[in-house]
């Protein structure tokens, strides 16, 4: 079986009640959950919400294909890590199953690239190449670290930013493993993971954490 995790909580700090906010007259999370629904490759959407209003939208939108885990009170608040609440949600719907875990916040997220990610999953795990694979950015910049120490270029060469060496950046778009692979290293990224890179200019990368973020997607969303 192939589960979709969409967790998401009532509270947001710095986007009030982002989760369920219209974006141009749609709530949030439905853009992300209706891009799940549409590739037709999953057996259930799971959502882990301490917020009776999403449990209630969900339901009323993607009925019987929905499966709401109500958060218990251990895993609610803004400091709960996200591996706990994996966790939580591999133990009660079971290990043996793979799993894609997405968030709201990435409403450009298509189901094309959902489509792709799970077929090198799929194939390579198959393959026996890899036990995850998670989304990330390609950064062709020159980037140093927080001594001003070069990461992946010689200033003495000066080479061209296409001609760098890649950078990946975790974009958080979405992770796919195995309940096996995670509970072995409490994390989405396992021991044999893999990226799936995406342009830096696509809108797919495109998080949003803040009311800048917020007003870019208004934006695009318009045009």
């Amino acid at each position: 079986m192939l589960i979709a995790l969409l967790p998401m909580k009532g509270n947001s700090e710095r986007v009030p009640q982002k989760n369920i906010r219209p974006l141009n007259g749609k709530p949030l999370f439905f853009y992300v959950a209706d891009n799940i629904k549409k590739t037709g490759l999953f057996d259930n959407l799971v959502i882990n919400t301490d917020s009776s209003e999403i449990e209630k939208m969900a339901m009323e939108r993607y009925g019987g294909w929905l499966k709401i885990i109500k958060r218990p009170a251990a895993l609610r608040g803004d400091m709960i890590s996200m591996n706990r609440i994996i966790e939580f949600d591999v133990k009660s719907i079971g290990v043996d199953h793979d799993y894609m875990q997405m968030h709201s916040t990435s409403p450009f997220l298509s189901p094309a690239t959902i489509e792709s990610a799970v077929k090198v999953y799929s194939d390579q795990k198959m393959a026996g190449t890899l036990d995850s694979l998670f989304s990330v950015t390609e950064v062709y910049s020159r980037l140093y670290d927080r001594n001003l120490q070069p990461i992946n270029h010689d200033p003495q060469i000066l080479a061209r930013t296409q001609d760098l060496n890649v950078v990946y950046e975790e974009n958080s778009a979405f992770y796919l493993f195995s309940g096996e692979s995670f509970l072995l290293n409490n994390h989405r990224i396992g021991r044999l993971a893999k990226a799936f890179p995406m342009a830096r200019n696509s809108i797919e990368c495109i998080d949003i954490d803040d009311m800048n973020d917020w007003l870019l997607a208004e934006h695009i969303i318009k045009e």
